[in-house]
């Protein structure tokens, strides 16, 4: 078998879209090639990340935050040892490690192929402050820096049409394939009793429950969220808003204030606490598919969300959710409210919002194309 190296600047215990990808894809990986995973060394009590049959490289990190994310160092003479070892490199971020991981596998030779997580510079934007100066700055810089970067691979995996034709606008003029995302929906499915589900994580079955996994970050705006779910609940006293992720502490506070927000925290299976949901939302200010509502949906859920990246491609208002425009909280809250007060409203739109994922969301689809394309190197 040819040996593939991994290298990405998220991953476990740092609980994020990239880390759950690579926590599927990897073990089917490990059928076709000699895996090796360079992550860095985030210092975090919980899941180590270890995969039966990968070598796992855990590499040091700085002692700063951006946002919510302490960046690795650039370890660029470990990274071209581990290069030199690998037949293939593939890079899931343009972060220190995948920087130093696509340079060195150019100037060895080797093959390097990358997957495209999220927009790089709508992302870095989204995710500073607008009270921070450089702000403009950053898209700038970042937008220059991921041309230079990705035009040094062979090929990348877009998630979606929309992001390869974006990316092409940047003049990123490297050979490019869509490859959609899915949803294992053998594991993620709808939950046989909602109020035992509430029960397994403590929330009274009586309670209608509003929720969200993901990191807690500024491009999610939760902000909006809380706003909308405040309002909810001088109409709605019967409603939970539940948080399942970490992220900026700043913004966590925030959430520990208020009366019938649940904070779950960190975990390496969010199944359960999808399925004590009875509706999602995404208010995020930036996705390229976002995986985690493609799971709700797969739990059968109805989602309510932003209109962003992928994503507005396949919720449809009426028929498995609705989409609100960016941060509008009272958009948000209208549709919440409508959503919890209609019982069978909720109902068509979960079925349907399964029924989407069964149909375009297949895993299956997913990892055999990457597979594919990784064996043509």
């Amino acid at each position: 078998m040819k040996k593939l190296l991994i290298v990405t600047d998220n991953y476990l215990p740092r609980w994020d879209g990239i880390a759950r990808f690579l926590l599927e894809i990897v073990p089917e990986l490990t059928k076709h090639f000699k895996v090796t995973i360079v992550a860095p060394d985030f210092k975090i009590k919980g899941m180590p990340g270890k995969i039966e049959g990968v070598r796992l490289v855990r590499l040091r990190t700085y002692n700063f935050r951006i946002g919510d994310f302490i960046p690795a160092r650039f370890h660029k003479k470990e990274l071209r040892n581990e290069v030199r070892k690998n037949e293939l490199v593939w890079a899931q971020t343009i972060g220190p490690l995948g920087i130093s991981a696509i340079k060195a596998a150019k100037k060895y030779r080797k093959p390097v192929v990358s997957f495209v997580h999220s927009i790089e510079w709508d992302l870095v934007t989204k995710s500073i402050s607008n009270y921070n100066p450089f702000k403009h700055f950053a898209n700038v810089f970042v937008k220059f820096f991921a041309r230079s970067i990705y035009n040094k691979c062979d090929l990348l995996m877009m998630p979606s049409d929309e992001v390869a034709d974006l990316y092409m606008w940047q003049g990123i003029k490297t050979r490019k394939v869509v490859v959609n995302l899915g949803v294992d929906c053998s594991r993620f499915r709808p939950a046989v009793s909602k109020p035992n589900a509430k029960r397994r994580i403590g929330i009274n079955p009586s309670m209608k429950v509003v929720g969200f996994t993901g990191r807690i970050g500024r491009e999610k705006d939760l902000m909006t969220l809380l706003r909308a779910f405040v309002w909810l609940q001088k109409s709605y006293d019967k409603a939970v808003l539940l948080i399942v992720g970490v992220g900026l502490k700043e913004l966590e506070s925030s959430f520990r204030k208020r009366k019938n927000v649940v904070l779950a925290g960190s975990t390496d299976n969010v199944v359960p606490f999808l399925q004590a949901m009875d509706v999602f939302v995404l208010p995020s200010l930036t996705e390229t598919s976002s995986l985690a509502t493609m799971e709700a949906m797969a739990c059968g859920l109805p989602v309510v969300a932003t209109p962003v990246g992928y994503v507005k491609s396949y919720v449809k208002n009426g028929y498995n959710g609705y989409l609100f425009p960016l941060r509008n909280s009272y958009a948000l809250y209208t549709r919440l409210r409508s959503l919890l007060k209609n019982d069978s409203l909720r109902s068509k739109l979960g079925r349907n919002a399964r029924a989407t994922a069964t149909q375009r969301f297949r895993w299956k689809d997913t990892k055999e194309k990457i597979i594919s394309i990784l064996k043509e190197y």
